[in-house]
């Protein structure tokens, strides 16, 4: 009885978290406000003879200060059964020999880490440089598209700052296409502001790694406070 009694507890504390969404170390992504005006940050991909798909990615700060305005315009996917395509913000520049994995792993101030996927409906619990996660998968070519990101900033100083870092291009298998830096195109950069209930953390240079609580852990914990 006693086991039984563990057993549907543990199970019901895994679906609260699964309800909940996973969330990094650090907690969920906050809003980043008080971006300053007028400030755009565009990774224009290179001329490549490994690949055809060229483009950009741009960023500039919304009207309000809240969060940035992205636009992607990107073209020359190779077969589309590659794909669905993925694009992501890394968390290092390219470097000058134009060597994609020296970028790292994804933009993750919050030390999310990869797995499970982001759930678009949760984007504050996603990595902060998973822009395929939170705004949709590559699915056309061309392919164009924008949305407003409330988790990424163009202040410099936070985690969530995106203009020293990279754009990665990948196919479904996460094979790395082409990549880009992120530069200033407009505007001046000052230091913004954050909301929500944890802080931006300061930027993360790794990779990142998730923790999970298992099922033995927890009806231990459990046997111990009935014991």
């Amino acid at each position: 009885m006693l086991i039984a009694i563990l057993a549907a507890t543990a199970l019901t504390g895994f679906a609260v978290v699964n309800a909940a969404g996973p969330t990094g170390r650090l907690g969920d992504a906050a809003i980043f406000q008080d971006n300053p005006p007028g400030v755009t940050y565009t990774a224009t991909l290179p001329d490549s003879r490994t690949t055809d798909v060229r483009g950009f990615v741009a960023g500039t700060s919304n009207a309000n200060g809240t969060g940035v305005n992205f636009i992607v315009n990107l073209s020359g996917f190779p077969d589309l059964s590659l794909g669905p395509f993925l694009y992501h913000i890394h968390d290092q520049p390219v470097p000058a020999n134009g060597n994609c994995t020296a970028t790292l792993a994804h933009q993750d101030s919050y030390i999310r880490g990869e797995v499970p996927p982001c759930d678009r409906a949760q984007p504050q619990t996603c990595q902060d440089g998973d822009l395929a996660g939170k705004h949709g998968n590559i699915t056309t070519s061309p392919f164009r598209t924008a949305f407003l990101d409330l988790y990424l900033s163009t202040a410099q100083g936070p985690g969530s700052f995106f203009g020293n870092r990279s754009i990665v291009i990948h196919t479904s298998n996460t094979t790395r296409l082409t990549c880009a830096n992120f530069t200033l195109t407009s505007g001046n950069n000052t230091n913004g502001t954050v909301t929500g209930s944890n802080p931006v953390p300061s930027p993360f240079t790794g990779g990142a790694a998730v923790t999970y609580v298992g099922s033995g852990a927890i009806l231990a914990g459990l046997a111990a406070l009935l014991l």
